[in-house]
């Protein structure tokens, strides 16, 4: 989906209902994680509660967009191989070479498509099922690479 605001492409991950339990008994809000980017080299996550799926959602994609990262893009992929681990998550994504696209599952290749990434490989190597613990760890993975990515350049 695109946000007409913002013109930032987004993919709602999860929609869970939680509570918090008090004396009087439980209080229901809902949360959305959602995953948003530009389809130019930045990608980010939002989570966040609300009262109901529309306002849940909204919050979500703002802060999505406001805790954006960027990610490099070298012709269509990314500079070098990454690897993240965040909880019980495991996250391996590699470049492959131009015209064989996105081999990822899940959320990761949700993230991947949506940061515009072109060619690339991913795996899941955690024993975790859990989507947000899969995108988190995802995004660290990105970070991580866009951390290296600018010590080389400066180097040069």
């Amino acid at each position: 989906m695109i946000d007409k605001k913002t013109g930032w492409s987004y993919k709602v991950l999860e929609i869970k209902r939680v509570a918090r339990v008090t004396r009087g008994g439980k209080r229901f809000k809902i949360r959305a994680i959602v995953v948003a980017g530009n389809k130019k080299g930045r990608v980010g996550i939002g989570i966040e509660k609300g009262i109901d799926v529309s306002q849940a959602v909204t919050k979500a994609l703002n802060s999505a967009i406001k805790n954006s990262i960027s990610v490099p893009i070298v012709n269509g992929t990314i500079p070098y191989e990454v690897c993240s681990k965040k909880g019980a998550s495991k996250v391996l994504i590699k470049p492959i070479k131009s015209g064989l696209g996105i081999r990822a599952g899940g959320v990761v290749r949700v993230i991947l498509e949506l940061a515009g990434i072109k060619d690339v490989s991913s795996k899941i190597l955690g024993v975790t099922k859990n989507p947000l613990s899969n995108a988190l760890c995802a995004i660290e993975a990105l970070k991580k690479l866009n951390k290296y990515f600018k010590i080389e350049n400066a180097n040069k």
